[in-house]
C-alpha cells in the first residue's frame, strides 16, 4: 500500500464523511501550485475555493502569521487588539463609511447580516418586519439560517424545519422581485454574482433597479461578497462594477489570507443597533487571522494585483471561449474576474477527473458547470497548459463518445 493509500484509508476512517474528496493527499503548496505527498504537482484553479487570492504561501501573508503569532496569538473581545482595528479601519476606508463585525467564516458573517437586519428593523419600524427576500439558486451558508436564505433545496434536505421569514424569487428579475415585497419585509440578501449556483453574474440594471427599490422601501440591501469580494471580479469588491453600496456588505473566504476570517460591514446608522452582548464570537477578529488579512488587503491595494486581475481575466476569458468555440457541446462561458465558468451539456465530474490525473485542479458545480476560481496571480502560461488539458481532454471525449 503506497503513502497515499494509506493515509487516505485513515482519512476516510476518522473523518466525517461530508464531502467528496479526491484521492490525492496534498502536502505543500506555493504560488498557482500544490503538491502531493509523492510529489505531483499540480497548477491550482480551485484556490482553496477562492480562499487563496495570492496563491499558497504568499511570502507576505506568511511573514506576517510568524511575527504576529510571536506577540499574541488570541485575545478576548473584550480587550482591543492591533490587527483587529488596523484590518478594519483598511475595510471601511476601501468601502463605505460604517463599522465592521469580526467572525470566523461567511456563513457566520451572512448570519450575522441577517441578525442586523432583524434588529435594525426591529427597533426602526417594529416586531412584524422580518421578513427577508432572498434569490433562488442562491448560496449563503451552511448555518440554519443561511440555509434557510440559501435557494437550493438541495442543500435543505435533512435539515427541515428551517427558520421562517425567507422568502426566494428568481435571481435577475426585478419584476418577481417587487411583488415578493410586503409589510413584513426588512431586507434583500443577494450575491452579486451567483458562484455555487453556477457563476451567473448579476445583471447591471438589476442592481441598480434593487437599490433603488431598496430605497424607495426602507429595506436593507445585503449583498453577500464572500466568494466574489476581495479582487475576485479585478476590483476590491464586486458592488463597484454596479455603481451601487449595499448597507449590509458579508465578506469570508479571502479575507483572511488563508486563515479562517468573516465580516461584515454596515452602515453606521445600521452598526449601532448592535450593542455589548446582542451578538459576538469568541475568535472572531483574531490577531493572527487579522494580521494575515492587513497583509493580504496591503498585497491587493499596493502590489498591482487588482490590475493584473483585471487584465489576466480578459485573456482567461477568449481562452475559454476558444474552446466553446471549437466544442459544440459547450453551452457557455461566462463570469466576470477570475471567477469564470463553462456549462457543459454533460456532467462535467469525468472533466475534472482527466484533468486531475494531468496535473490540473479545476471544480464542479450544479453537475455541468465548470468553476474557475484561480489565484489572482494566475499568469499565461498557466492558462496555456489549462487549455491544452481541456483541449486534448475534449478531444477525447468528442472523438471516443464518452458523454
Amino acid at each position: 500500500m503506497d503513502s497515499t493509500e494509506k493515509l487516505i484509508r485513515e482519512s476516510n476512517k476518522y473523518l466525517m464523511n461530508t464531502y467528496r474528496r479526491f484521492p490525492v493527499v496534498v502536502q505543500t503548496g506555493n504560488g498557482c501550485v500544490v503538491r502531493d505527498v509523492d510529489g505531483k504537482e499540480y497548477i491550482d484553479f480551485i484556490s482553496g475555493l477562492g480562499v487563496l487570492g495570492l496563491g499558497h504561501s504568499p511570502s507576505s501573508v506568511v511573514k506576517a502569521i510568524k511575527e504576529q503569532a510571536g506577540k499574541l496569538l488570541h485575545i478576548s473581545n473584550l480587550f482591543h487588539s492591533l490587527p483587529q482595528i488596523e484590518l478594519a479601519k483598511m475595510l471601511v476606508e476601501y468601502s463605505f463609511p460604517g463599522k465592521v463585525f469580526f467572525c470566523n467564516s461567511g456563513a457566520e458573517a451572512n448570519e450575522t447580516a441577517i441578525k442586523l437586519a432583524r434588529k435594525y428593523s426591529r427597533e426602526k419600524f417594529g416586531f412584524e418586519r422580518f421578513e427577508i427576500i432572498c434569490m433562488e439558486n442562491s448560496f449563503h451558508g451552511r448555518t440554519l439560517a443561511t440555509l434557510a436564505a440559501t435557494g437550493q433545496e438541495k442543500f435543505h434536505k435533512g435539515f427541515e424545519p428551517l427558520p421562517h421569514g425567507f422568502k426566494h424569487v428568481p435571481f435577475n428579475d426585478i419584476v418577481s422581485l417587487e411583488r415578493a415585497i410586503g409589510s413584513q419585509t426588512c431586507a434583500i440578501i443577494l450575491e452579486p454574482i451567483q458562484g455555487e449556483g453556477g457563476v451567473i453574474p448579476a445583471d447591471s440594471d438589476y442592481m441598480r433597479s434593487v437599490r433603488e427599490i431598496c430605497n424607495k422601501n426602507n429595506i436593507l440591501l445585503i449583498l453577500d461578497e464572500v466568494q466574489v469580494g476581495l479582487g475576485r471580479t479585478g476590483r476590491l469588491f464586486a458592488y463597484q462594477h454596479y455603481d451601487i453600496k449595499p448597507d449590509i456588505l458579508s465578506l469570508g473566504k479571502a479575507l483572511g489570507g488563508g486563515l479562517p476570517l468573516g465580516a461584515i460591514i454596515a452602515k453606521e446608522d445600521i452598526a449601532e443597533v448592535f450593542t455589548p452582548g446582542s451578538h459576538g464570537s469568541t475568535f472572531g477578529g483574531n490577531p493572527v487571522s487579522c494580521a494575515a488579512g492587513v497583509a493580504y488587503m496591503r498585497s491587493l491595494l499596493k502590489e498591482g494585483v487588482l490590475d493584473h486581475c483585471a487584465t489576466i481575466s480578459e485573456y482567461f476569458l477568449d481562452t475559454l471561449l476558444r474552446l466553446k468555440n471549437k466544442y459544440r457541446f459547450i453551452r457557455s462561458v461566462r463570469g466576470m474576474g477570475l471567477i469564470l465558468a463553462m456549462e457543459l451539456d454533460f456532467e462535467a465530474d469525468m472533466v475534472v477527473e482527466m484533468a486531475m490525473k494531468e496535473g490540473v485542479l479545476i471544480n464542479c458545480t450544479q453537475e455541468r458547470i465548470l468553476r474557475f476560481l484561480p489565484p489572482l496571480i494566475i499568469n499565461r502560461d498557466d492558462i496555456d497548459l489549462l487549455y491544452e488539458v481541456l483541449d486534448g481532454i475534449f478531444n477525447r471525449i468528442e472523438g471516443k463518445g464518452y458523454r
